[in-house]
């Protein structure tokens, strides 16, 4: 059983721990339906009322923050990158954000939505990656974003530092 789900390129949350560093509260995708390595991939979030940024994002009409959401597309790209370079249990990879152009926010996102995070490699090139994402919420894109991001080990900040 789980040989055919990751032949269908679903990730659960053991493999999501165990292919990126991010963890709660910050670890914003449970699942992904759909991985096709250096290509593609869709994250899912489950937005409760419990997650901890509810509690002052707004009080008395919780939002998901944008940049938030923005984050969960962007832990589906590391994902996409995990995946193609095959890290397996190479927890030193790192994916950082180089830069985010036409962000776009079109629906707030509640608690008790599905965020789908579809997200779609758009260059690689050496440790440069780039990507466009949108979230969407029962079919509805609740935003959208490029984004470019860096793969680096610690070792490589450390001899820049």
């Amino acid at each position: 059983m789980e040989h055919e789900a990751e032949a269908a390129g679903i990730v659960d949350i053991n493999e999501i721990q165990r292919l990126i560093p991010h963890r709660p509260p910050f670890l914003l995708i449970d699942r992904v339906l759909d991985l096709v390595p250096g290509e593609r991939a869709t994250g899912i979030k489950n937005v409760s009322m419990n997650e901890p940024f509810f509690a002052g994002h707004f009080p008395s009409r919780p939002v998901m923050p944008g940049v938030l959401i923005v984050e969960a597309m962007a832990q589906t790209a590391t994902l996409i990158c995990a995946k193609s370079l095959d890290v397996g249990d190479d927890h030193n990879l790192l994916v950082y954000f180089m830069g985010i152009d036409k962000a776009r926010f079109r629906r707030p996102v509640v608690p008790g939505d599905r965020l789908e995070l579809h997200v779609t490699r758009v260059r690689a090139r050496a440790k440069v990656w780039s990507f466009t994402g949108e979230a969407r919420v029962d079919g509805a894109v609740a935003a959208e974003a490029a984004f470019m991001a860096m793969i680096m080990r610690p070792e490589d900040i450390e001899a820049k530092g």
